[in-house]
């Protein structure tokens, strides 16, 4: 840039100095042919307009040539290295510049560098574009895979063999080298063939992807970013990086499968409890003192929350290990949330809360598994409860909407959730920081809610804002657009599982 602006100076110097010359040479003029020569009229004006003709002529040819020439040599620099064999310009000698000389030599010496970059380059592409000599890409250690348009793996550095655990990825389908599960229904492969259809370049990336543990490889846990290019001519399409992250994702599965094994053994004596504390609501109906009475119903409410929390934490092990079965049934989705309803009041009146509920006249039945929707329902309610804060009422409603869904909104009055907080609710242990000091909770409820709801076919929303509450809404199917699968069952159920892990689906084409 300094040599630049000495460069722009004496520009404006020299072209300062030329409007002076010719200033001074009409001057002179005047001067002579008045002055010296003594000529008037016709002879007198005629001498005047000979000078600035001349200058007009002379002064911006000479000075053109002049400043030029720093162009002039750099032009003749770039000639020199151009790829067309008809050009024998030759190289120029940057001292030969009359000013400027330090940029003209800066800018000449970048020109052959770049020339040597590019013959590099070529001929590098000369002995064939061979990505495994590539030191950079295969000394990176992040796992990285270049594919092309038909998912072959073109490269694969020394980090993803290693990762991956086989000794040669390249020429292999991605699919076969990557048997990939994700957490949610987005996969790598819908994706791509999305985008495929739609975008000429584009990237992505997932959070916690599965590579499962075949012939005797290990378990591997990470996060995976993508980046889509069409029609590269390279013929790579699509770059993949794996960043690994088994050990802290793995510590997260193990806390939730020793829980798990923890709160198994509870099972046993809360069904105890909750059996005595009916026998007791039973035998002591009428003959207790309102004190006893409050006694008897708080203990009633907190043996329901416990059992609601060991249902959680059993079943979002069994999310994660593929093994919560689903039994979908048709159902009248009324008599379902009226259930759910008069199951809650109890929990709800502890806190002095009431649950309002409405049901939309003529809903279609739906296809549920009654028990695992149920506890949809309970941990909305309860996460409502928890999060009303002052408010003093609940509302559940259900109706169908315009896609022709039965859908039910939990709807509470509270402190409401910040809206940078919402994209992270339906993963697994997350807790708003803002309030989890005094709002106790696991960070499971959401997370196997999602879970349940998506094995529904259906998909789980919020709303909210800050000081006036938050709505959940879930959505499922009716019965009716059920009946192609049910037509497949052996008996009049419909089987699904909750899946925590979505497979690619190319997977299967294998």
């Amino acid at each position: 840039m300094e040599y630049l602006r000495k460069f722009t100076s004496g520009i404006r110097t020299r072209l300062f100095a030329v409007l002076v010359i010719d200033n001074l040479l009409f001057l002179a003029d005047w001067w002579l042919a008045d002055r010296v020569l003594h000529l008037e009229g016709m002879t007198l004006l005629i001498a005047l307009i000979i000078v600035p003709i001349l200058s007009l002529t002379i002064l911006p040819w000479a000075s053109t040539r002049y400043l030029a020439q720093p162009t002039k040599l750099i032009a003749e620099a770039i000639l020199h290295i151009a790829p067309d064999a008809a050009v024998t310009t030759p190289a120029p000698d940057p001292t030969a510049a009359r000013f400027g000389k330090e940029l003209v030599a800066n800018l000449i010496h970048q020109i052959y560098e770049l020339a040597m970059l590019a013959e590099k380059s070529d001929q590098m592409k000369g002995e064939g574009s061979d990505l495994s000599k590539n030191v950079i890409a295969n000394n990176l250690p992040l796992p990285l895979l270049l594919i092309d348009a038909e998912q072959n793996v073109l490269f694969a550095n020394q980090a993803a063999n290693k990762y991956i655990g086989l000794t040669e990825l390249t020429g292999k389908n991605i699919y076969s080298v990557l048997d990939m599960s994700f957490p949610s229904e987005e996969t790598f492969d819908d994706w791509l063939k999305t985008t495929k259809e739609k975008s000429v370049t584009a990237s992505n990336s997932w959070e916690r992807v599965r590579l499962a543990p075949t012939d005797g490889r290990p378990l591997r846990l990470f996060d995976l970013a993508a980046y889509y290019n069409k029609d590269n001519p390279e013929k790579i399409e699509t770059m993949l990086v794996l960043f690994d992250h088994t050990k802290a994702y793995s510590q997260d599965d193990q806390a939730v499968s020793f829980i798990a094994l923890s709160v198994h053994e509870l099972r046993t004596p809360l069904t105890l409890l909750r059996g005595y504390i009916e026998a007791f609501e039973d035998e002591f109906a009428g003959k207790l003192d309102p004190e006893m009475n409050d006694f008897m119903f708080k203990m009633s409410a907190t043996a329901q929350q416990l059992t609601a929390f060991v249902n959680n934490i059993l079943n979002v092990a069994r999310v994660d290990d593929d093994q919560l079965v689903l039994k979908l049934q048709e159902e009248q989705w009324g008599d379902v949330i009226r259930s759910a309803a008069n199951n809650l009041a109890l929990r709800a009146k502890v806190r002095g809360i009431t649950l309002e509920y409405s049901v939309a006249p003529n809903l279609p039945t739906v296809g549920v598994d009654r028990v695992s929707i149920m506890e949809v329902i309970n941990n909305l309610v309860d996460n409502a409860i928890k999060y009303s804060g002052q408010s003093k009422r609940i509302r559940i409603s259900t109706s169908l909407n315009k896609e022709g869904l039965v859908e039910t909104n939990v709807q509470d009055f509270g402190v409401g959730i910040p809206a940078n907080i919402i994209p992270n609710l339906f993963t697994k242990f997350y807790r708003d920081h803002h309030n989890r000091a005094q709002i106790g909770g696991t960070g499971l409820g959401l997370y196997l809610s999602k879970a349940i709801v998506s094995a529904h076919g259906g998909n789980i929303m919020i709303s909210s804002k800050l000081g006036e509450g938050s709505t959940f809404s879930f959505t499922l199917k009716p019965y009716a657009q059920l009946a192609e699968e049910r037509k497949n069952s052996d008996d009049n159920e419909i089987v699904r599982g909750a899946h925590g892990w979505i497979k690619n689906h190319s997977l299967y084409r294998r």
